[in-house]
């Protein structure tokens, strides 16, 4: 690659034109350096910093048709820049974290296999408290994906050149600031095992980050440094790291999500931040930890599902309620999780000044993933196209509305010459131009919560160099649903177990199911209804999963709504049940 850099002056915020578009240039100086780039790439050597494309004003629209799949243009050199991305989404790439564990002495610690008795002992402590006391078993437990034998993250973008098959992916060594640490990042919940293969960008429904922070702040502060360093043989080095963990647990407000693989990191940040103080860069301080302000998210649960990246590109708008309105999301995801990681933010701002090339790679991987396939999992045989294309018809009279339109293959004029694979296929997908909210009576808890942070968000110093404005929404996205047969369950609160609940008047929907891995096609799918087995279908192992058990009736798992337009005005069906799994049929195609 060839990078062309600039020399940075301030590091001010800066809204310039691009040929007719408005970007946000984060990290700009003045108009006449407008062209360079400061740590970044200029891959097709027209003197402009390739990011510089990329809009994400609040005005930012997408023509219909289009999609930002290359968000920064760079064509053929896409696939590159991606695959560098997809490094930094397996580790952690942030050097200057606050959470960070000594990397040779924590394998130390928990080293499988360990035959010291202080070592096995600080294991079996480890494994009463929190559940594991070894690596694999903290992997394990942690619910990460683990990579399988393809050597593509997907077609043209290949795995890091150290990732082997089998291993776990969103746990890493980075080089830190302090020496070699371990660090967990975006693919513990961005990364997950469908069905024998790894998928990048898809929630990972085993995962269980939140939940790691929430023992860890409980655990770690016990093991006092002398004796960490005594089992460890760790050096002053890695014991001040160890130390500087303790200190900054002390700054993360944490909450347990009620299901596994729903998310809490909502709670996480405004509770974070409730510990830290109230000037512009919430400065950590321990007199206020200990104290911390009181915080709507203390007690309201404002859980959700994580997004899938591939939907980014077709969106303006970010998180399931949109309530992101401007600024990179990638830029956005760096504040939160370091926010809910104690970082001192003066020092992040810094970093990132410093490396917005890391920033790039991730932004182009995100933006490009692309959604798992039917007919890569399933036999094409299955897809019954005289239904899926009765069932595209009353899904753009119904739906299309909110969730856009989807050109199939056999749209197209050459139709009769396709093969059963291209005939199914999207051709193209037909989003809003600019994302928009709806509220459609669905739990509102998850939106609601973001007024326990948003103001405080908006006025930290380093959201506005990022231009990231948070603005409270009264509704959610009604999101794209390329890929949506493999995003179950369903709603932004994953209270809809699957998609035959979610074509039904929500006093029909199943109230109460449990969720699991996608290890078996046969026995962890409903290939008809699509989504979790429910009822007597579900599998038994699943019963005994830690926060496996779905309860609608609980406070923010509310699985109401998303249902008026299934009547008329006079309360009639509109779809008959015959017609319900013709949409079906078709939704499995997207």
């Amino acid at each position: 690659m060839k990078i062309a850099l600039w020399k940075r002056s301030g590091g001010a915020l800066l809204l310039a034109a691009v040929g007719s578009l408005a970007v946000l240039a984060a990290g700009c100086a003045d108009e006449a350096e407008i062209g360079v780039c400061e740590d970044g790439f200029d891959l097709n050597e027209d003197g402009v910093c390739d990011r510089e494309v990329a809009d994400w004003s609040a005005d930012a629209s997408i023509p219909p048709g289009t999609h930002r799949g290359d968000v920064y243009q760079l064509g053929s050199n896409l696939n590159e820049v991606a695959t560098a991305g997809i490094g930094h989404a397996l580790t952690w790439p942030v050097s200057v974290s606050g959470v960070l564990l000594p990397w040779e002495a924590t394998n130390r610690m928990f080293e499988p296999g360990a035959t010291d008795r202080a070592v096995v002992s600080t294991q079996e402590t480890a494994r009463s408290l929190i559940g594991f006391g070894t690596t694999e078993e903290m992997y394990d437990w942690l619910g990460l994906a683990r990579a399988d034998d393809s050597t593509e993250a997907w077609e043209g973008v290949a795995w890091p050149a150290r990732v082997r098959p089998g291993d776990p992916l969103g746990a890493g060594r980075i080089e830190s600031h302090m020496g070699p640490a371990l660090s967990f990042s975006c693919a513990t919940c961005h990364v997950s095992e469908f069905f024998g293969t790894t998928v990048v960008g898809m929630a990972n429904r085993s995962a269980r980050a939140n939940e790691f922070f929430s023992l860890a702040s409980e655990f770690f502060p016990l093991l006092d440094p002398v004796v960490f360093q005594a089992v460890t043989d760790a050096t002053q080095d890695e014991v001040a790291m160890f130390s500087a963990t303790q200190s900054n647990l002390a700054s993360i407000g944490t909450l347990v999500p009620q299901v596994r693989g729903i998310d809490s990191s909502l709670a996480q940040v405004a509770l974070s931040l409730s510990r830290r103080g109230t000037d512009e860069w919430a400065t950590p301080d321990l007199a206020i930890a200990r104290d911390p302000r009181p915080n709507l998210l203390d007690t309201y649960v404002a859980d959700s599902k994580p997004t899938p990246w591939w939907v980014m590109k077709y969106k303006t708008r970010w998180l399931s309620d949109g309530s992101i309105i401007s600024g990179n999301p990638i830029f956005t995801n760096f504040l939160w999780n370091e926010l809910g990681r104690g970082t001192d933010l003066e020092v992040l701002n810094t970093w990132l000044e410093e490396n917005r090339e890391i920033a790039d790679e991730l932004t182009a991987a995100a933006f490009a993933t692309v959604a798992p396939r039917w007919e890569d999992y399933l036999d094409v045989s299955e897809i019954d196209v005289d239904a899926a294309m009765r069932g595209q018809t009353l899904f753009e009279d119904t739906c299309a509305r909110c969730h856009g339109t989807y050109e199939k293959g056999w749209n197209a004029a050459d139709a009769a010459s396709l093969s059963a694979v291209e005939l199914i296929q999207t051709t193209e997908v037909r989003y809003h131009e600019q994302t928009p909210i709806f509220d459609v009576g669905t739990d509102e808890q998850r939106a609601n919560g973001m007024t326990a942070f948003a103001d405080r968000l908006n006025e930290l110093a380093i959201s506005q160099w990022m231009g990231t404005v948070v603005e409270v929404q009264e509704g959610y996205v009604p999101p794209p649903l390329d890929g949506i047969w493999a995003r179950y369950p369903y709603l932004h609160n994953g209270s809809v177990p699957t998609l035959c609940d979610m074509l039904v008047p929500a006093a029909e929907r199943t109230t109460s199911f449990y969720v699991g891995p996608a290890d078996n096609i046969e026995t962890d799918f409903d290939r008809e209804c699509v989504g979790y087995p429910t009822g007597q279908a579900t599998p038994p192992e699943w019963i005994d999963i830690d926060l496996a058990y779905y309860e609608t009736s609980r406070e923010g798992m509310s699985n109401q709504g998303h249902d008026e337009w299934l009547v008329d005005e006079d309360g009639v069906p509109v779809f008959s049940a015959s017609d319900r799994m013709d949409i079906i049929e078709y939704l499995k195609t997207l």
